[in-house]
């Protein structure tokens, strides 16, 4: 089953479960103290659980874009080294506001997962919430006795706070949840170790594909719980995950969301993808084929890169698919821009953005790769000598003040120094860094002050 396809049969899916389908909110989030990108589904719903507005109708569905590379979520730093984290990514969802709850919600995604998609029922776990004395809470037997309508008892999970209970912040709606985790390693690997000992142990083929959350209390100011007046189903599965399930793949990067923008990449550089977690070549262009969708995406959604707040963060995803380009797959010439158009092609119906933005995407993009490949040659070939150097010297740190020189004189970010002195077993001296950086500020005030008399 395509992508595409996998995509429309979710939505039509709860389409003929009476939910009303609604479009993506923008994945830059402009009026949202709290957050830069929306991170999840639940983002652009906030106000509805929150009861600052009534919802458009009580069932709804959608794909929405994702974004989490800052804060909490943090995926950048894992990109490229597995399977299966993004920075990019589409959370299907399913929500009900103060209509159906738990025995629908599981029913249904049961349903679908199993009936529609085809998953064998054998190689499905879930999770259920195992109760907290702490917080007085009961374990959540009404997920285990309606999931027990549905699967052998030995494949329902108690799970923990932290796995299990779903929080929007410090205070507001919450509470329980049940994971859905798939097991697609080979029968052979299934014999040596149960599935169940490997759910939520970051195992590569164990994945959780699908978070069914039940909204039934409200976390007070003061950290107290009490009941919400009425219920909600908040759901979450990710679309990358469920393709390589489907898809039969052992990485999302195999699925054809992404093997279109990988062959691209294979023609501009004339380096093969074999696939393998290790190797630098493959790391680099699994690198860029995520980070293009973030950028892009976010470009189109209206924010520009720039020096500070989300665009900085934009800046410095583009600037990290730049470099790996430039290091491990010989790239020295700009090159990501043209595989907007790749982008566009394959997501364009689904989000239209992409196309009505195409043209400003592709240009901002190559200004960007541009402007950077300029100074990053001379910024690379400084920090190798700063490594080299740390290296002879049997020492663990860059001086920070040599790192504040290399951003300060050739625009090379601190956080690329860091990835690759991480990568020679090496830290940065950020006291030091951040000190330099306090100096700079000052002499700019000083700079300003001096022409202002």
């Amino acid at each position: 089953m395509k992508s595409a396809e996998i995509r429309k049969t979710f939505l039509d899916f709860f389409k003929n479960k009476q939910h009303r389908i609604v479009p993506s909110a923008p994945i830059v989030l402009k009026d949202d103290p709290t957050l830069m990108f929306s991170n999840s589904g639940m983002a652009q719903f906030k106000d509805y659980f929150l009861g600052y507005r009534e919802p458009v109708s009580p069932r709804i569905a959608d794909t929405q874009k994702c974004l989490r590379v800052s804060g909490k979520h943090n995926d950048l730093d894992d990109v490229g080294r597995d399977t299966y984290h993004h920075t990019m990514f589409e959370m299907l969802g399913n929500w009900s506001f103060g209509d159906y709850f738990k025995k629908d919600a599981i029913a249904w995604a049961w349903e679908l997962l199993t009936e529609v998609y085809k998953i064998p029922k054998e190689n499905l776990y879930v999770t259920i919430f195992e109760g907290d004395d702490n917080e007085n809470l009961a374990r959540d037997t009404d997920a285990y006795n309606f999931w027990k309508e549905h699967i052998s008892e030995d494949r329902i999970l108690d799970g923990d706070k932290k796995d299990n209970f779903w929080e929007m912040g410090e205070s507001g709606p919450c509470g329980p949840c049940s994971e859905i985790h798939v097991d697609l390693r080979s029968e052979d690997e299934k014999k040596k170790v149960s599935g169940k000992e490997l759910v939520n142990q970051d195992h590569p083929q164990v994945v959780e594909i699908w978070n069914l959350v039940f909204m039934e209390f409200l976390r007070k100011a003061d950290g107290s719980l009490e009941r919400l007046p009425q219920q909600h189903v908040d759901t979450g599965m990710g679309f990358e995950r469920l393709c390589m399930a489907l898809q039969g793949k052992e990485s999302n990067y195999d699925t054809d969301v992404f093997t279109p923008l990988i062959s691209k990449i294979e023609e501009l550089s004339g380096k093969k993808y074999t696939g393998i977690l290790t190797d630098e070549k493959d790391i680099a262009i699994r690198v860029v084929a995520d980070h293009i969708r973030a950028v892009s995406f976010v470009i189109a959604d209206g924010q520009l890169p720039s020096n500070n707040g989300a665009g900085y963060v934009i800046r410095r995803i583009l600037r990290r698919a730049i470099s790996y380009a430039y290091r491990f797959l010989n790239m020295k010439q700009p090159f990501l821009y043209k595989l907007v158009a790749v982008l566009e092609k394959e997501m364009g119906e689904t989000f239209p953005e992409l196309g009505r933005q195409q043209k400003l995407v592709t240009e901002v993009i190559r200004e960007e790769e541009t402007s950077f490949l300029k100074t990053i040659d001379q910024g690379l070939v400084r920090l190798d000598a700063v490594i080299n150097q740390t290296l002879s010297n049997n020492q663990k740190q860059l001086p920070g003040e040599q790192v504040f020189e290399l951003y300060d004189t050739f625009g090379f970010p601190a956080d690329l120094s860091r990835i690759i002195a991480e990568e020679k077993g090496l830290s940065i001296d950020e006291e030091g860094f951040d000190r330099e950086m306090d100096r700079q500020k000052q002499r700019s005030k000083k700079s300003s002050a001096s022409k202002v008399h």
